[in-house]
């Protein structure tokens, strides 16, 4: 009863860290065990060693965010790719990947980059629909990118090496946006779009302006796969870096209002992260305890016999999990639970991981609830059934990637085995 008021609660607004500690503090007790368990889980959590990358990378994205950052980096991109049939719907898909990727949250990036790249697009004569559903599809594709915090907290809730995690998702990840790109090209090709014409003077000028800028990623993910640094260590070279850059080089943000802001808006998400891990490691241990997991694998065991089905029904799972459930929280609750039985069935832990979150990533734009749905259309300020229309061709595309990522796990596995093999 008590866990079907809280379950209750949590639909009317209450947090959902009360929701998960009072169903793991009702379950303890309910079997009779020390509830102290949930804060050994913390105490455990605390003691992780790549703890403070979450911090420390969540950080260093809204940095970029509240700089003029965005702005640079569209007009790079414009100049790079700009002169290609679709070359304008390209910029827009890796801008808004590379957006999501800092900030690990693709709602933000439809919100901090719409109101920038919907105009550029209405301007090269592209459709409502098409702009719209660009914009809401492209903001997902930032996941699996380093530094993605969703990557990051996969890592640490599933015990899966970080470092690897990273080189697994870049090649389903270039997947996923060539496919975008290629239909972004074949629309510029039917509908003979206007082009940039390719400039070295602006490709130089661009460079420029964004020339602080462009180190990070290649300073950051260059140190990791070189062995130099950790990924923690990686993260306060990013956050030193970017407050360089951003407060005294451009000075786009200043360091005594600014700076402090940025400070607080980026703590309280990672606040909100910790405190729901926190209570999700406790219930995650009351369900090992219980066997939990041992229970639901039986159940399929009695009517899955086969890998292939299992990651059939587990993309299902997923897809309608990502529809329900933010990234942080779906991970936090949900990985504890499959990665066992996934396991069972054979499925790689770090292509479990990749599947995983490109799963969420396009149930954040799954109708009818998909919450990057919602968020366009309070953004452009269009009917939900509009917003519906015009992310389903996007959809139908990412959906076609999740299989084939899904399906052949060398793409996840190949690179990562290949660089990881003399180490």
């Amino acid at each position: 009863m008590i866990p079907l008021l809280l379950i209750a609660a949590a639909l009317i607004g209450l947090p959902l860290f009360c929701v998960i500690g009072g169903i793991a503090i009702y379950s303890f007790i309910n079997a009779e065990i020390d509830s102290s368990a949930i804060i050994i889980e913390m105490v455990r959590l605390a003691s992780a060693p790549m703890l403070l990358a979450i911090p420390l990378f969540t950080f260093t994205g809204y940095v970029l965010a509240e700089s003029k950052a965005p702005e640079r980096m569209v007009n790079l991109s414009r100049a790079l790719f700009g002169w290609m049939p679709g070359g304008v719907p390209i910029v827009v898909i890796i801008t808004c990947a590379l957006f999501t990727a800092f900030t690990g949250a693709s709602g933000v990036t439809i919100i901090a980059l719409g109101g920038l790249l919907y105009p550029i697009l209405l301007a090269q004569k592209y459709s409502e629909d098409f702009s719209i559903g660009l914009i809401t599809s492209a903001g997902c594709l930032g996941l699996l990118i380093p530094p993605s915090l969703p990557l990051i907290l996969y890592g640490v809730v599933s015990e899966t090496p970080i470092d690897r995690l990273f080189i697994a998702g870049v090649i389903p990840n270039l997947l996923l946006i060539v496919l975008l790109s290629l239909y972004s090209i074949r629309k510029g090709f039917i509908r003979n779009k206007p082009r940039t014409p390719f400039s070295w003077e602006e490709l130089i000028r661009t460079i420029k302006e964004a020339a602080f800028e462009i180190p990070l990623p290649i300073l950051v993910l260059g140190g990791i796969y070189s062995g130099i640094f950790t990924a923690t260590e990686a993260a306060a070279i990013s956050a030193v870096y970017a407050v360089i850059v951003e407060v005294f080089v451009y000075k786009d943000i200043s360091i005594k209002k600014g700076l402090p802001d940025v400070m607080v808006k980026s703590m309280v998400l990672v606040g909100s992260i910790l405190i729901i891990l926190s209570a999700a490691l406790g219930f995650a241990n009351y369900l090992i305890d219980a066997e939990v997991p041992m229970t639901i694998l039986g159940w399929m065991n009695s009517f899955i016999t086969s890998k292939l089905v299992f990651l059939m029904f587990l993309n299902i799972f997923l897809l309608i999990v990502g529809c329900l459930l933010d990234v942080f929280s779906a991970i936090i609750v949900v990985v504890p639970l499959i990665k066992p039985i996934a396991l069972n069935f054979g499925v790689d832990p770090i292509h479990l991981g990749i599947i995983f979150l490109v799963n969420l990533s396009i149930g954040y734009c799954t109708p009818p609830i998909g919450i990057n749905l919602f968020i366009a259309t309070s953004r452009f300020n269009k009917p939900i059934l509009q917003v519906y229309k015009a992310t389903m061709p996007f959809l139908i595309i990412l959906l076609a990637g999740l299989l084939i990522i899904t399906y052949v796990p060398q793409l996840s596995l190949g690179l990562e085995q290949l660089v990881f093999a003399n180490k």
